[in-house]
Order: C-alpha cells, then sequence, then structure tokens
C-alpha cells in the first residue's frame, strides 16, 4: 500500500480551491455589477419578458327568450395580425427567416385567397411585402402588429389561417398573433332587434336595448393574470379567474314576435307606410310578449332603427278618447244614456270647428255616451268634456293622471319618455304650449298631448285587467349556470285606474266599437274583441300639418278575448296621404295578430284522440230526466233506473244529473207547487218552465246551465215573484 504523498497532492487541491474561490469573487462581482450599474437595462429586459396584471375579459351572458331560445349569444371573433421581427434575434436568424419567408411567401398567399376570395394572392402578396418591409421609428425594417386581414374574422375561418405555413409556427418563431373579441350574434336575425339590443364591435360595448341596460350584468367581471417568458415560451399565470356574465329571460315570445312583425311588414308594404309600431302586452303580468318597430329605409326595406315602441310621442289620436270618457264616467258626470246633439257633424267649439269623419254625410245627429264612442265621434267626446270640464279643466287634467294614462312606466330601456299631458295654466316660453279655450275639447280626442305607444297600451292593459295597472315587463330573470339569480315579479302601478262600475261600462263600450262600430276589421269569428280605433293628422317632416302631403297616424288598441282577456294589443302605422283608416289598416294588423296568437295557444290533448267505436258521455243538465233518458238510451250510455217515467207518455220527472266516465246518474228531486223549485244544474228551457208554471217570473242572465237563482229554493211562492238565473 503506498503511502500518501501529501507534498504532491496539496498544492493541487490549494491550486483548485483558489480558482472555485476567484469564480466565486467573480460571480459575486458581476452580480453585484448587474444589480448597480446594469439595473436600468436589465430591468428594461425583465419587462420585456413579463405582464404583470393582464386583463382577461370574461364570457358575456346570453340573452333568451321566455321559453328559453337564444336571442342574443357571445361567439369568439379574432383580428389576425403578422410580426415580422418575430425569431430575428441575431443575423443568422434574420437570415433563416428570410429564406423562409421567400420560399412560403406564394403559398401563404394562395391560401389566404381561397380563404378570402374577395381578395387575390397577387394583393395578399403586395400587401404582406409592404408590412415586411415597412420601416419603424427605431430604424427596424418590418411591422411588428401588422393586420393580415382588416375585419374580424369567426373560429372556424381562424382555424383556417393558423394552418398555413408560417403562420402555424410559435408565435415568438413565426410572428403570427391574433386578438379575441367576445362578438354577438343573433339566431334569430333582427327579430325584436332593437328591443333585445346591440354592441359596438370595435369598442365591446353596449349600444342599446337590453344589452345596454343590463351590460353590468351580462358584462361579468374582468380577470388578472401574469404572464412570464420562460426558455422561449410564455407561461400564463391566473391571479384572479374572470367571472363569466350571467344570462337574462326575457319576456318575449319568439313565435309572437315573429308574427307580429310579418304582420306588420305586410301592411306597411300594402299601405306604402313610413313607420309602424306593434306591442303585444301579457293582461295578468304585464309582460311584452312582442314589440314591433319598423321604419322605412332609403332602399324601400323595413328594418327595426329605432325603438319607436317606447320613444315615439305623438298626438295618439282617438284612442285617448277612451281615457277622456272613463274620466267622465270614473266621476259621474254622465252615463251611457246620456244623449249628445252632434248635429249635421260640424260643431262650432270657442271659434274654431269641431268635424267628425262623416260630416260630408251629414253627421250623427243624436246619439248617446257609448255610440259615440262606437263611431269615435269627435264632437261627442269633446261636448261632453267641455261641458262638465270646462270651468274648471284642471279636474279633466287630473282625472287623466288618475286613470294613468300619464302614469311614468319605469321601462327598463334607453330611451323611453314619459307621456306630456300639460296642466292648465302651465306657462312656457312657447306660446304655442299656452293653455286656451280650444285646448280642451281638443285634448280630449287625442291632440295636445304626446303619449308613446306604450303607454297607450298600458292603458288599455289596465280596463282588460278590470282596473289593475301592470308595469311592463321586459325581463323576467337573472339566470347563471342553471340557478336563478334574481326573480323580476309583476309590478303594480295601480290597483285601480276607475271605479269598478266605469271599468265595467268601458269593457262594454270597446266590446261594441269591435262589434258594431268602427272596429270591425279588427274582430274575429272566433273569439270576442274590444279596443278602439284612432286616426290622427300629425305634423309632417316641415313641422306643420298642412305644409306638403298630409301624415296620418293610425292606430289600434284593443284586447281579446274580450270576455275573458288574455293580450292586449296596440297597433300604430305611420303613412302619408289617403286612403287612412285606424280601423281598416292597423285594425287588420291587429286581427291577423290575435288570430296568430290564439292559434298558436291552441294545445291538443291526449284524450282528443278517441277511438271512434267507443262512446263518449256527454255533459247532461238536469232538468226532465224522462227526456234525458230517453237521449241517454239511444246513445248507448247507461243509465240508473231506480226511478220511473216514459218519455213517450209525456209526463215529466224533474231532478239532477251526476256524469262520470262511464255513465249518468239520475236523480228525482221533489217539486211541490207552492214551494220555489231547486233549479240548479238545468237547461234554461226546463228552469223556465218549472218556475214559471209556478206562477214565477224569470230572467234570464248567460247561457248554459242554471249556476244560481235569486230566491232560494224552498221558499214560499208569493204573486208577483221575479226569479233571476245566472247561467254558466
Amino acid at each position: 500500500m503506498s503511502k500518501f504523498k501529501s507534498d504532491k497532492v496539496m498544492p493541487r487541491y490549494f491550486a483548485i480551491a483558489v480558482v472555485l474561490t476567484l469564480i466565486g469573487f467573480a460571480v459575486v462581482g458581476k452580480a453585484m455589477y448587474i444589480m448597480t450599474a446594469k439595473k436600468d437595462y436589465w430591468t428594461q429586459v425583465a419587462d420585456r419578458l413579463k405582464r404583470d396584471s393582464v386583463s382577461v375579459k370574461p364570457g358575456r351572458g346570453n340573452i333568451l327568450s321566455c321559453d328559453g331560445q337564444l336571442m342574443a349569444s357571445s361567439i369568439p371573433e379574432y383580428k389576425v395580425y403578422m410580426d415580422f421581427q418575430a425569431g430575428r434575434d441575431d443575423s443568422i436568424h434574420a437570415q433563416k427567416q428570410d429564406s423562409i419567408w421567400e420560399e412560403k411567401i406564394d403559398s401563404i398567399c394562395e391560401g389566404l385567397s381561397q380563404i378570402f376570395p374577395s381578395k387575390t394572392a397577387e394583393e395578399f402578396k403586395t400587401h404582406l411585402i409592404a408590412g415586411k418591409k415597412r420601416v419603424l421609428k427605431n430604424g427596424k425594417e418590418g411591422a411588428r402588429h401588422y393586420p393580415i386581414w382588416p375585419r374580424r374574422i369567426d373560429y372556424n375561418t381562424f382555424c383556417e389561417v393558423r394552418k398555413l405555413p408560417i403562420f402555424k409556427e410559435p408565435i415568438y418563431k413565426g410572428g403570427f398573433h391574433w386578438e379575441e373579441f367576445n362578438a354577438r350574434r343573433r339566431p334569430f336575425g333582427s327579430l325584436a332587434q332593437r328591443t333585445v339590443g346591440d354592441m359596438f364591435g370595435a369598442k365591446d360595448s353596449a349600444k342599446y336595448g337590453l344589452e345596454l341596460s343590463f351590460d353590468s350584468i351580462l358584462r361579468g367581471k374582468n380577470g388578472i393574470m401574469h404572464r412570464r417568458k420562460i426558455l422561449s415560451k410564455y407561461l400564463d399565470i391566473p391571479v384572479l379567474l374572470p367571472e363569466d356574465g350571467a344570462d337574462i329571460v326575457t319576456t318575449i315570445d319568439v313565435g309572437m314576435q315573429d308574427l307580429a312583425e310579418r304582420a306588420m311588414i305586410e301592411e306597411l308594404k300594402e299601405i306604402n307606410g313610413e313607420m309602424g309600431v306593434a306591442i303585444l302586452m301579457e293582461v295578468k303580468t304585464g309582460d311584452i310578449k312582442a314589440i314591433v318597430n319598423m321604419t322605412r329605409g332609403a332602399d324601400g326595406e323595413y328594418r327595426e332603427t329605432v325603438n319607436n315602441a317606447i320613444s315615439y310621442r305623438c298626438e295618439p289620436g282617438s284612442v285617448f278618447k277612451t281615457a277622456s270618457f272613463l274620466v267622465a264616467l270614473d266621476d259621474g258626470v254622465v252615463d251611457t244614456s246620456f244623449v249628445i246633439h252632434t248635429g249635421s257633424g260640424v260643431m262650432n267649439m270657442h271659434g274654431r270647428d269641431m268635424k267628425d269623419h262623416n260630416w260630408r254625410r251629414g253627421g250623427y245627429q243624436d246619439i248617446n255616451v257609448a255610440r259615440a264612442l262606437e263611431v269615435s265621434s269627435n264632437i261627442g267626446v269633446s261636448y261632453v268634456i267641455d261641458k262638465f270640464y270646462g270651468s274648471n279643466p284642471k279636474k279633466y287634467v287630473e282625472g287623466l293622471y288618475r286613470v294613468g294614462i300619464h302614469e311614468d312606466l319605469k321601462i327598463p330601456l334607453v330611451g323611453y319618455h314619459t307621456p306630456m299631458i300639460r296642466m292648465p295654466d302651465t306657462k312656457t316660453t312657447d306660446r304655442a304650449k299656452y293653455w286656451s279655450k280650444t285646448t280642451l275639447p281638443w285634448m280630449s280626442i287625442g291632440y295636445e298631448t304626446q303619449i308613446a305607444p306604450i303607454n297607450t297600451v298600458t292603458f288599455y292593459n289596465a280596463i282588460a285587467n278590470n282596473g289593475k295597472m301592470m308595469q311592463p315587463r321586459f325581463v323576467k330573470q337573472i339566470v347563471k349556470n342553471g340557478e336563478v339569480l334574481r326573480e323580476f315579479e309583476p309590478v303594480v302601478l295601480k290597483e285601480r285606474i276607475a271605479k269598478p262600475q266605469a271599468i265595467k261600462t268601458m269593457q262594454t263600450i270597446l266590446e261594441h266599437v269591435v262589434s258594431q262600430g268602427l272596429g270591425r276589421r279588427a274582430g274575429s269569428k272566433s273569439f270576442k274583441v274590444a279596443g278602439k280605433t284612432g286616426t290622427a293628422q300629425v305634423a309632417d317632416q316641415y313641422g306643420g300639418y298642412h305644409s306638403g302631403t298630409t301624415r296620418y297616424w293610425l292606430s289600434f288598441a284593443g284586447y281579446f278575448p274580450a270576455d275573458d282577456p288574455r293580450y292586449t294589443c296596440i297597433v300604430c302605422l305611420k303613412k302619408t296621404g289617403l286612403p287612412a283608416s285606424g280601423g281598416g289598416m292597423s285594425g287588420l294588423v291587429f286581427h291577423h295578430i290575435s288570430e296568430g296568437v290564439m292559434a298558436q295557444n291552441l294545445k291538443l290533448d291526449v284524450d282528443d284522440a278517441r277511438d271512434t267505436l267507443s262512446i263518449m258521455v256527454p255533459d247532461v243538465k238536469g232538468g226532465d230526466l224522462v227526456a234525458a233518458n230517453y237521449v241517454l238510451d239511444n246513445l248507448g250510455v247507461k243509465t240508473n233506473t231506480n226511478w220511473s217515467g216514459s218519455y213517450a207518455e209525456g209526463n215529466p220527472v224533474w231532478g239532477k244529473t251526476i256524469t262520470t266516465n262511464k255513465d249518468v246518474t239520475l236523480a228525482s228531486v221533489s217539486t211541490q207547487k207552492g214551494i220555489i223549485p231547486d233549479v240548479l244544474g238545468m237547461g234554461a228551457r226546463d228552469a223556465v218552465y218549472l218556475l214559471e208554471s209556478r206562477g214565477v217570473k224569470v230572467k234570464l242572465r248567460g247561457r248554459g246551465k242554471v249556476k244560481s237563482q235569486s230566491i232560494y229554493a224552498g221558499t214560499a211562492i208569493k204573486q208577483g215573484m221575479v226569479c233571476e238565473l245566472n247561467m254558466e
């Protein structure tokens, strides 16, 4: 075993230790130098390789119809760019990049031309070479953020572009990069566009409609991330995740909206109209099921450009007469029997002639209040209001405020304008707005006021709703990930706009307007309709009424079915020149909308699909059981046999019936001569015969079975008794 020779080994260890020490001092010295003398330089380098607090945009929420169909949704769109300085860290890399670029540019441009056919391969080549040769301010050649295509492209097109040579390379090598945007798309196209809203594409911000009103909810919250360059690759480090926006569920029904738009456009084309508005509202909730705003463009096509339904204030015309008469009925100054002498259709009102539309044919002569509204008599309405409110017009205007035609609806859409109905003695700088003796009579027939269609339809909806005024509702819920974050309940603006009797009277009059007045074209053979027509002359483009061709504002406001109102609708048309008829034109659109809506609401039940060989048990009324048994026996329907009687002998047996799915039970009842019999459940013929055979007079209301009788069964009969039967 050899001995350790320290005299030879130790100098070597010492030499190594000295070298390592010197290296250590060099490293420390270099670090100190970098930290002090080169601090600013390396700070700038680090800043180029990292990005702190990079904002991350969230996904925008969707806008849904009442049944969950997409009306507006976000999809990604991209703008694509080229960085011609990427991968050119030194001259060798630059030469390599240039050679690859020269080799691939033709195939790149051919590919781009196939993806974007509107531009040839040569045009793309010229465009890209111009970007590559662009000299920047720092003297370097090659643009850093050069647009390949000037407009945004969808995701599929973006994927096609990324497959091209060089573009498929990593960003730091090839230079192809992009900006991502949240683009808004409406699967149903322009359906309810002004109400749903739109976005500014470049700014990614809301323009109008529900997009703007609920922007903070739809937009969500931005996230934050840090970006670091590690080993020639960028790494994104999330700090705060973005919070996507919530969805909003609207009240709009896509089917009803489409139906209303088609009906509106067809009529506008037929009459060469300038503008059309239609609003369909659900009576009980105030939900806006459809809202149409069509304006004729310079090319003759009709589009939604302005939400006139909530913003277009104008003189409403004769649909306002309903509010005038409702005030008078509510105050009790008139009833439907009050007679008005309209004469030959022309009446001087404080030095100015008021004319009815049929004044050339001799006028309506003497008519009552109800008939005045049925035929939309200007004289009839203005005479009543001037007679009873002329000495105190403020009371009339206060009445208009009371019945809700002036109500601020607080609609959650930008652009809504509240009605303008002036109080007497209100001074303004505009001389035309001073109150005069003619203001009241003309205001009563729909002039001297400014009201948007949404206010008018809300007022008529209150009449249909037995006096309860509902706020128009556009959004029902805010939903996120299937969870309801907020529910917007129906809002009652006024519990009662007028006394119940006044409302009931007005409902009857409005039914008669359609059944026997000027609103016949709005009616239907399948269900009852109630409403009011309106034809108003409106100011032309120069602000006057007679400079040039006359413009008309035609309208029909009403509800259906009138005996059990479900929907209220207003249709307004603006056209130039004659013919112009609110009932004939707007009423026709109302007719098409109401017919279509009611048809959509027809639902088929599985019970309707019956075997033709099976026996269906009819609904049998009480009364003459002998006659009922005879009919049922011939139909093959089983009945009980614990009573006696013969149809051939003609001796009736009075009683009640119980109908089941399989048979009918007939139960006789005692009908003594000196007392009022129980006729509940009987048909009108049997009930009247049974009562009048005992000397009791009968009044019938309604039709069907007897629901109630005014004199209770078992009451002793006295001479002159009158029993009222309510049928259902």
